[in-house]
């Protein structure tokens, strides 16, 4: 869709990754969106971001002690 995926570059540590994978244009830092879902938003749009939701479900069962709800805050923290 003309966009990239990397994550941010620490330009004085030998250019070393930092943080979450994000949406960028192809030739520029910008939006920089940790996400693949986005309301709104033309510029993340144009480079293949979706505001269509992705939709799981699961069954709850006896076995199951809780679900935890969150955004790509709490993710970029726990893993799943």
């Amino acid at each position: 869709m003309g966009g990239r995926i990397d994550t941010f570059h620490d330009t004085l540590n030998n250019n070393e990754p930092i943080g979450p994978y994000r949406v960028w244009l192809k030739d520029q830092e910008m939006p920089g969106l940790a996400m693949s879902r986005s309301l709104g938003d033309q510029i993340a749009h144009s480079v293949g971001v979706s505001s269509l939701p992705e939709i799981k479900s699961q069954y709850i069962g006896i076995n199951d002690k809780f679900v935890i709800i969150g955004s790509d805050g709490v993710w970029e923290f726990l893993s799943n």
